[in-house]
C-alpha cells in the first residue's frame, strides 16, 4: 500500500483546524510542541504521515507504512475505542473535532498527544472521502504539568504535617505529654469539633503566635519555665541533666 496519498498529500494545508487553534492558544507561551500532519483516504485507508507524526510514534521517517490498524495499535488500551469512535465519526459527518490521548511508541514509551482533525473531499470525490488533521505532541508538556502538581502536593503534604508537628509541640509543652498522647488529643477534638486535624492545628499555632489563646503571644509562665530548664539542661523537675554537668 503507497504511504501517501494521491494528488496534494504533502502539500501544506492553507487553513488551521479551529480545535487545533484553540489547543494551540491554550499552550500559551513557551517552548513550541511538537506538531505533525496527517491524512487519510477513507475509502483505501491510504495514510498519509508527515515526518513529525513518524517520529511522535518512534519511527524514521518512511520507516513504516502507516495504516488504520498501524494506528490504533500504539493507542494506550484505555484510549484506543475513544479514537477509533472520532475518527469514524469524521469520516462519515466531515465534521471537526480535537481531542487528547495516550500512544505507546515503538520504543514503548507513553506519550500524550492531541489530535485536531475534519473531514475532507479528495479530487471532487465523494463527501468526506478523507480525514486531515494535525497530531501534536504534548508529552513534554503534560510531564512537566504533572511534576508541578506533585511537587505542589508534596509541598502542601510538608506544610501540613510541619503544622501538625508545631501543634503538638504546643500541647506537649502545654500538657506536659509525650508526642503520641499529643496527637491523640489533637485527632480527638479534631473529631469532636468536625473540623480536620491539619486546619485545627493551624488554627492552635496561629493563636499562641498572636496571643489569642493566652493574651500574652507566648506559652503560660509555668511552660516557660520548664522550657527554660530544658534549654539549660536541666530534666523538667529541675535537676541538671547528666550531659550538661559534664
Amino acid at each position: 500500500m503507497d504511504a501517501a496519498l494521491p494528488s496534494d498529500a504533502t502539500e501544506h494545508d492553507d487553513v488551521v483546524p479551529p480545535a487545533l487553534a484553540d489547543l494551540l492558544a491554550a499552550l500559551g507561551p513557551g517552548d513550541p510542541q511538537p506538531v505533525g500532519r496527517f491524512r487519510v483516504d477513507v475509502a483505501t485507508d491510504t495514510w498519509w504521515w508527515s515526518d513529525e507524526v513518524y517520529e511522535m510514534h518512534g519511527f524514521a521517517p518512511g520507516e513504516v507504512v502507516p495504516t488504520t490498524a498501524l494506528v490504533l495499535s500504539h493507542k494506550h488500551p484505555e484510549d484506543r475505542e475513544r479514537v477509533a469512535s472520532e475518527l469514524a465519526q469524521a469520516a462519515r459527518t466531515g465534521e471537526p473535532f480535537g481531542s487528547m490521548h495516550r500512544i505507546v511508541d515503538a520504543t514503548g514509551r507513553t506519550r500524550t498527544l492531541a489530535v485536531a482533525a475534519q473531514g475532507r473531499r479528495l479530487d471532487g470525490g465523494a463527501p468526506w472521502a478523507a480525514v486531515v488533521g494535525y497530531f501534536v505532541d504534548l508529552t513534554t508538556a503534560h510531564e512537566e504539568a504533572a511534576r508541578r502538581e506533585a511537587t505542589a502536593s508534596i509541598r502542601a503534604a510538608d506544610a501540613s504535617r510541619s503544622v501538625i508537628e508545631q501543634a503538638k509541640g504546643v500541647l506537649m509543652t502545654a500538657f506536659a505529654m509525650g508526642p503520641d498522647d499529643a496527637f491523640e488529643l489533637l485527632r480527638r477534638r479534631s473529631n469532636d469539633a468536625n473540623v480536620p486535624v491539619r486546619e485545627l492545628a493551624r488554627r492552635l499555632v496561629a493563636g499562641v503566635v498572636d496571643g489569642s489563646v493566652t493574651g500574652t503571644g507566648t506559652v503560660d509562665d509555668v511552660a516557660r519555665r520548664r522550657i527554660d530548664r530544658l534549654l539549660a539542661g536541666e530534666g523538667a523537675d529541675g535537676e541538671r541533666s547528666r550531659g550538661a554537668l559534664e
